[in-house]
């Protein structure tokens, strides 16, 4: 497959980078680079895997080539992996501290991709571990088991795993990665029904899909927002259970630190349907000031597979 191409502007002001940088899991992804000013990606389409590489042109304006069987259909999903849809007209932070993140980053939109297993697995891999070690497991399981990026793709990228591939995956493929037998069952569990989660998906109702994604032992609502925040462009998922939560939103807020999630809940509901946005606003913003670091956990399964 050739080179395909697309130069999109968009209705509003789009940064690609802070967008789409949602999608990146650690700075190792093999899924995801940045190189120079362009910024590139790999998925798996219904017509099969693409490479992905955006350029942002100006404030609305975005220089898109794609590669591999799946070129097509990924250019065709470029609006909504930009946040064509996220719509913020209703978005009116009080907060000051929001309001001038908001400010700050008049780009930032949800991004969809519509890719919901390329969403769940990595959230799977990453419940309850340090990051580094998640990254760490994402990229070995990539590596090893990916097929290479189409096209002209940085070298070493790969293209993500599909379902059959996850649920295949031998015990010792996820032990070897760093990955427990607690996730590893999650994550095949929720493989199988992957057809299931991604016809919920395109049928556009959000809650089912939720509803369906907790259904699988093992995933809980934070992985659900996970795959929200990502896959559907939902600016209200909200990764409750997250370590650093309440204390992003505690510290923003004038409240006291390390709020517990009925208390989180209380603070953001009046930016609903708009709280996955303000989470990640404060993220961002350079007002925030979290010391980022969780409880010591071990970094070795001693628990056997």
């Amino acid at each position: 497959m050739g080179e395909r191409a697309r130069t999109w502007r968009s209705p509003h002001a789009v940064d690609v980078g802070l967008t789409i940088g949602l999608i990146r899991r650690g700075p190792g992804d093999p899924l995801f680079r940045r190189d120079g000013d362009w910024t590139w990606r790999t998925t798996r389409t219904p017509d099969g895997p693409a490479t992905l590489a955006l350029r942002q042109q100006d404030e609305r304006t975005v220089e898109a080539r794609a590669w591999g069987p799946g070129a097509d259909a990924e250019l065709e999903q470029l609006p909504r992996l930009l946040g064509t849809d996220d719509d913020t007209s209703d978005f009116a932070p009080a907060h000051p501290v929001v309001l001038d993140a908001h400010r700050r980053f008049p780009g930032l939109r949800t991004p969809a991709t519509g890719r919901v297993v390329e969403a769940l697995m990595p959230a799977i891999i990453e419940q309850k571990v340090l990051g580094t070690d998640a990254f760490r497991s994402q990229r070995q399981l990539s590596v090893r088991h990916g097929d290479p990026a189409p096209g002209p793709a940085p070298s070493g990228m790969r293209v993500p795993l599909d379902a059959a591939t996850w649920a295949g995956l031998a015990q010792w493929d996820w032990h070897r990665a760093g990955v427990d037998p607690k996730r590893y069952r999650a994550a095949q569990a929720a493989a199988r029904h992957a057809s299931s989660f991604e016809r919920i998906a395109a049928t556009g109702d959000h809650a089912a899909l939720y509803r369906a994604l907790r259904s699988i032992p093992g995933v809980g609502t934070w992985t659900a927002a996970e795959v929200g925040s990502r896959a559907l462009g939902d600016a209200d998922a909200v990764p409750w259970g997250d370590y650093h939560l309440g204390r992003t939103v505690g510290s923003a807020m004038g409240a006291a630190l390390d709020l517990d999630d009925h208390q989180v809940a209380e603070l953001l509901e009046p930016y609903r349907p708009h709280r996955g946005r303000v989470v990640r606003l404060l993220q961002l913003s350079p007002l925030v000031r979290v010391e980022r670091r969780g409880p010591r956990m071990s970094r070795v399964d001693h628990r056997g597979i």
